[in-house]
């Protein structure tokens, strides 16, 4: 029986579930949201849910204990400037998860873990990243317009010579 034995092991050993825990724990502070398993999602909401505290908190001690925990300090500095801010008036409950169906393969749930209130940064990624592929999608059908053009020239001219010759 498993009496008074809190948290989740994921089939891992210690140090991996460390492992996969601060680095999912620093892709959501990141990105915003991040796609994983159910199981993974409901593992590390409390580490995320403790670090934004530390990041309310803002002093130099819960910095270091933030960097002692993410992966990277660009994670960390977002986190103390953007995140925590957007969360001064909130008192926890800073994530959600969406289930979204199931993996292919071994058919483990889906979910989506991501902070609330994204969804304004979400849409703007989203934006620039539509914006960014229709300027590429123009410029490759001016290219293929060009070298269509280009094309056209040298069999109108070696066509003509062929002719005259």
């Amino acid at each position: 029986m498993r009496h008074r034995n809190a948290g989740f092991k994921l089939g891992r050993n210690t140090s991996h579930r460390r492992a996969l825990l601060r680095n999912l724990a620093t892709s959501v502070i990141q990105e915003d949201r991040v796609e994983t398993t159910v199981a993974k999602a409901k593992a590390v909401r409390p580490h995320i849910e403790k670090m934004i505290t530390l990041g309310k908190r803002g002093d130099l001690h819960a910095r270091r204990q933030a960097l002692s925990f993410l992966q990277t300090d660009r994670a960390v500095t977002r986190l103390f400037d953007e995140v925590a801010k957007r969360y001064h008036d909130r008192n926890g409950g800073y994530l959600r998860i969406i289930r979204t169906g199931f993996q292919q393969g071994d058919g483990a749930d889906k979910a989506f873990i991501e902070l609330l209130g994204a969804e304004k940064q979400l849409e703007v990624k989203r934006q620039k990243r539509a914006d960014l592929k229709a300027k590429k999608r123009k410029e490759l059908e001016e290219q293929l317009e060009a070298a269509k053009k280009e094309e056209e020239k040298t069999e109108g001219g070696s066509e003509g010579g062929e002719e005259a010759a």
